[in-house]
């Protein structure tokens, strides 16, 4: 998506012209002091996706910290605020409150994670406005075919890292593969930006799964927060699907699996995408959450550690237990890292005040965070970072301090995370 532009101006640039004569009398005295660095940062904090923002109060408040006596830039020290919004898990006002951050707050750079019903509505009214975006938390082709472009045209403003569909159906494949099957496999797949990018038969879940051998049964697009998943569920029956995998909302895979359960739909394995990458998730089911796999962006396990803090993985995910009093969950780390690229990029473009610079220093940053590297300099996919991704199972636990524990089981594609058990069937 390209600028909008007036004259080589684009829209926000128009807004602060316009303003400029009403202001300049306030701009001398404000010359003498340090210009603040102000972050926006847009994430689900209620709503269907909630559990994707829970550790945000904590990942802000870690970042707060770190920047506490500001961000050292060529030798001058900026302030840093970062001003959270929350979208209520909804598409519009996740593009609402991006566009009170970039027009009310002037910020310099939004942050966004968590599902491209999130990122996708932030990142397309950063690109209009032309202010440099970073957003993490969804598979790349949601994000780079879901607005519009492809892996060759990328966008100007908007940058992603994470994994792609490529990854996961690897990890899901390799899981696959540990167990005897017919090789047929029931997709679910919700009538929402990540249902469509599973589903899509050329770049999605049919196709991908299809080069190793095996075959997807779509349930067709069910809308989010379904209550009953009789007709998904005959289908699956009816076609024999030994195998499930999909990218379910957290309360509909609850309800799904339930249902399934009751009605003796009993695959040899689900490894299913975004519903159970959280403990509360996998809690909510009882024991019918054993042996459930999944994709892992990040444990403590993972060999990277933050340039902010300069802690492991395993000390950021022990802080947040002792600090939270809640188990480690996936979204922690790339919260976090979030604010490791912004300070990055920053420090790259020589300081905060002109997105161009942010800009084209985002285009050519390569930097280490404790997800692992961030390298927009040398990604084959424009605009796209991606990061590792191994497997693994949820374990009812016998004798630790919670009910669950994800266990590392499928490590072929970044053998540099440890596995740390033998997969299972169900």
């Amino acid at each position: 998506m390209k600028n909008t532009r007036f004259g080589g101006l684009n829209r926000r640039q128009m807004i602060k012209l316009a303003g400029a004569a009403a202001t300049s009398t306030l701009a001398t005295p404000l010359l003498a002091k340090t210009r603040a660095i102000k972050l926006g940062y847009v994430t689900p904090r209620t709503g269907p996706l909630a559990l994707f923002g829970a550790a945000d109060e904590y990942a802000i408040s870690v970042a707060l910290a770190a920047f506490a006596n500001g961000l050292e830039i060529n030798g001058t020290v900026h302030p840093v605020e970062i001003i959270a919004k929350d979208t209520q898990s909804s598409v519009n006002r996740a593009a609402e409150v991006t566009s009170e951050l970039i027009l009310n707050d002037d910020v310099d750079m939004v942050l966004v994670s968590s599902a491209p019903e999130t990122v996708n509505p932030v990142a397309d009214q950063c690109e209009l406005n032309g202010v440099p975006c970073v957003s993490t938390v969804a598979p790349w082709q949601a994000v780079t075919f879901g607005r519009g472009s492809n892996a060759e045209q990328g966008f100007e403003s908007t940058f992603h890292f994470f994994w792609g569909l490529e990854d996961i159906s690897q990890t899901f494949t390799d899981m696959f593969d540990s167990v005897e099957s017919n090789r047929r496999i029931a997709g679910l797949f919700p009538n929402d930006e990540d249902g469509r990018a599973w589903a899509d038969t050329t770049t999605g879940a049919p196709a991908l799964f299809a080069k190793r051998g095996y075959e997807v049964v779509p349930s067709g697009f069910y809308r989010n927060l379904t209550e009953d998943f009789s007709a998904v569920i005959s289908l699956f029956e009816e076609n024999g699907c030994q195998l499930l995998t999909g990218a379910p909302i957290p309360p509909d895979f609850t309800t799904f699996w339930t249902q399934a359960r009751q009605r003796g739909f009993s695959p040899k394995v689900a490894s299913i995408a975004k519903a159970i990458l959280f403990p509360p998730a996998v809690e909510a089911l009882g024991d019918l959450g054993h042996n459930l796999s999944s994709e892992i962006w990040w444990s403590p396990s993972h060999p990277f550690s933050s340039s902010l803090t300069g802690q492991s993985a395993q000390a950021l995910a022990d802080h947040y237990e002792q600090t939270t009093n809640r188990q480690w969950s996936q979204p922690i780390s790339f919260a976090h890292a979030l604010f490791e690229v912004a300070a990055a990029a920053l420090r790259a473009a020589s300081g905060p005040g002109d997105p161009t610079a942010i800009t084209s220093a985002l285009r050519g940053l390569k930097t280490d965070t404790v997800v692992g590297p961030v390298d927009w300099a040398n990604s084959p996919i424009a605009n796209v970072s991606k990061t590792p991704l191994v497997g693994g199972q949820w374990r009812l636990s016998k004798d630790g301090p919670h009910a669950y524990g994800l266990v590392i089981t499928t490590n072929n594609s970044a053998p540099e995370i440890p596995a740390a058990a033998e997969f299972e069937a169900l």
